[in-house]
């Protein structure tokens, strides 16, 4: 009987020694960055190729919404564009004609300036052909100016047009759906083939790849956390047992609030503590609102 009892005290002692974990520094819950993404066009969803769970690369485009009335507004500002340009006046063809007679008057000059070297031409001749050469270059270049202005003013006419194209490329732009950031879709919030308005959430995606658990530490732990350091990230495993994890401190709150009602007692809720981020790498196992602890000094 005697040795009956010592072995069940035995037994009794090396499972309290196997259950002998260390106590917590601070408790919390798993976080991740969420972006919703939201339409930034108006119409129809032509596409929309995502499912919840789903793991999207940035960038990526993952729909479309209806985009047929502003192709052909496009079209029409480019049509009107088009109309007004073909009102430019073809300056060449015009100041050739006064080119033309400026080259003739010049060789009549070098001829008249021979035979006045002859004296078989007077030196009025020779001034009135100067004279004809000047009133011809004053008229192209007037000519020139009147043209440029009238080409000026119809340019001026497509300014606002091509402001109007630029402004509906955008909107185009806008009609692809690209998700923004690396990570998984956690809600999807509309289907295919459902009309949207600007502003719109479509879905939520959040990067799971490195999840954030945000704890609660008190005024007398505080010097003992700072930016950078590693610490002991355990979680619940199967059999009552824990799993541990590698974290960095990524954040301490610069103020002090009560502790959230999550965390452990009335009590303990009325302290006053310091919110603390701690970066943990996920392989999979770790969930937003998963319960933490971390292990200081480790």
């Amino acid at each position: 009987m005697k040795s009956i009892i010592n072995t069940i005290v035995a037994l009794v002692l090396l499972s309290a020694c196997g259950n002998n974990e260390r106590e917590a520094d601070a408790y919390g819950n798993f976080e991740a960055t969420e972006v919703i993404v939201s339409a930034e066009g108006t119409g129809k969803l032509t596409t929309f190729n995502i499912e919840e769970g789903n793991t999207l690369a940035a960038n990526a485009l993952v729909g479309s919404i209806d985009s047929t009335q502003l192709h052909l507004k496009q079209q029409q500002l480019g049509a009107n564009i088009k109309a007004v340009l073909s009102k430019q006046p073809d300056i060449t063809p015009q100041l050739e004609v006064i080119r033309q007679q400026i080259a003739t008057q010049e060789k009549e000059k070098r001829r008249v300036e021979n035979l006045l070297k002859a004296n078989a031409a007077t030196p009025k001749q020779l001034d009135d052909i100067n004279a004809q050469i000047a009133v011809l270059q004053k008229q192209m270049t007037s000519m020139s100016s009147s043209l440029q202005t009238q080409i000026g003013g119809l340019r001026s006419e497509t300014r606002p047009l091509e402001l109007q194209i630029d402004q509906l490329r955008d909107q185009l732009d806008q009609t692809r759906i690209l998700n923004p950031v690396n990570g998984t879709v956690l809600t999807k919030y509309v289907e295919q083939g459902e009309v949207v308005t600007y502003g719109k959430p479509l879905y939520r995606i959040a990067d799971l790849s490195e999840m954030t658990l945000r704890v609660y530490v008190g005024a007398n732990q505080l010097s003992a956390v700072k930016i950078g350091q590693a610490v002991k990230v355990r979680t619940d495993a199967a059999d009552g047992q824990y799993r541990y994890w590698t974290g960095n401190v990524s954040w301490i709150a610069a103020e002090a609030e009560f502790t959230p009602k999550i965390i452990q007692t009335k009590e303990e809720r009325t302290q006053l503590v310091y919110a603390v981020k701690v970066r943990v790498k996920n392989d999979g196992a770790l969930k937003i609102g998963m319960p933490g602890e971390i292990l200081l000094n480790n």
